[in-house]
């Protein structure tokens, strides 16, 4: 019987969804798992470094050249984890990780990782429905990764339909499900 993830990278990209990366990260440390994170520089546009730090109790890891990260952070991170979390992951993310580019931190280690890795799409509904974006959501499934979502619902668009992030709790609940 395998045991639930105790040690989580949750991956936070570029889109608006990136405001309930804080409550994903509150949800994992209460419910018991140590939680790093990793934020790329669009994701960084959209929740401070200081509030993950100060919610998860450890540095957020935001430049694979960090000068700071005497061992390089993708590899170290990418051995820790025993999930690579990845919520809101944008279309852009996903097309990257679908195609192998390792041209950032977050990419690189997942591309790294050797355990379980979830991605938590989050876009506009014809973004989503787009046939490249089904295709790359499609490729990373057969790559064996987790596609968590996107639901229908309420988008920041202001517009209804499929695009939608799943509500933290259910990242929560997903995220230490044993597998």
């Amino acid at each position: 019987m395998r045991r639930a993830p105790r040690r989580i990278v949750l991956g936070v990209t570029g889109s608006i969804a990136a405001y309930k990366a804080p409550e994903i990260v509150r949800g994992l440390v209460k419910a018991g798992a140590e939680v790093r994170c990793a934020l790329t520089p669009t994701g960084a546009r959209f929740v401070a470094p200081l509030t993950l730090a100060a919610l998860s109790r450890a540095a957020v890891a935001q430049d694979l050249h960090d000068p700071a990260h005497w061992e390089m952070a993708h590899l170290s991170l990418a051995s820790w984890a025993d999930l690579i979390l990845i919520a809101p992951a944008t279309a852009d993310f996903l097309a990257r990780l679908a195609h192998g580019r390792a041209e950032g931190l977050l990419d690189a280690l997942v591309l790294s990782a050797r355990g379980r890795v979830a991605v938590c799409p989050a876009m506009d509904s014809e973004m989503w429905a787009h046939p490249a974006t089904r295709a790359n959501a499609k490729t990373l499934a057969g790559y064996g990764y987790e596609v968590w979502g996107p639901v229908e619902g309420e988008l920041a668009s202001g517009r209804v339909g499929p695009g939608r992030m799943l509500e933290p709790a259910e990242i929560v609940r997903r995220a230490l499900k044993a597998r």
